[in-house]
């Protein structure tokens, strides 16, 4: 006789509810546990490169701002490592590379400092053009959502990447590049992101 296999039911998926800052940020939920708030030294001062700040707005589907967001950010050194046993590249003292911000829980407005990153070479041998990779969470998002943050000032890379280059409409590759200007001397890259409507950033399926 055949053995039946029962299978279990799949479990449901959660949002982030709201308890995420506690576990992930408990200091901008009140909570006095760390001398310094973790991931908020992406490039510390020693580490090479242009310094540069990133601010955004993350806004839903009807373009008002989304206040209890929390954003982790991976990115390489001006050289194009990054901090991992597995790359080729040459440890760099006080260089991170991850960090993790939240939104402001009155404006929805979100910002960290940190060094701009090099051209990085993807798995396929193909260069990549300098960009931040950021992993959103938030109330009423089921799972994180993943893209990247390219910079206005890198178009000939921008042109030849291989990730842009798969998105075929160029409207939404204009969603994943930062605007750059000048703010007191230092340059500030300008990134909303739009979870769903009209010019929904781009996110990807990893």
């Amino acid at each position: 006789m055949a053995q039946r296999l029962d299978y279990l039911k799949e479990t449901p998926s959660q949002t982030a509810g709201p308890y995420v800052h506690i576990g992930l940020a408990p200091g901008a939920a009140g909570f006095d546990i760390y001398a310094q708030e973790l991931g908020w030294d992406i490039a510390g001062p020693e580490a090479r490169g242009e310094r540069i700040r990133v601010e955004g707005l993350v806004s839903d589907g009807t373009g008002s701002p989304v206040k209890d967001v929390l954003i982790e950010v991976w990115q390489a050194n001006a050289e194009g490592h990054y901090a991992h046993p597995e790359d080729p590249g040459e440890t760099e003292a006080g260089f991170r590379g991850w960090g993790r911000v939240i939104t402001d829980f009155d404006t929805g407005e979100w910002g960290f400092d940190t060094i701009k990153p090099g051209p990085v070479m993807g798995r396929a041998g193909r260069m990549m053009a300098p960009h931040l990779n950021l992993w959103i969470v938030a109330r009423g998002i089921n799972l994180g959502l993943n893209t990247r943050l390219y910079f206005d000032d890198e178009d000939e890379a921008n042109a030849a990447d291989p990730v842009l280059g798969l998105i075929e409409w160029e409207r939404r590759r204009k969603t994943l590049v930062a605007r750059r200007e000048m703010r007191d001397g230092q340059p500030v890259y300008r990134f909303d992101i739009r979870l769903q409507g009209e010019d929904e950033t781009v996110f990807f399926d990893i």
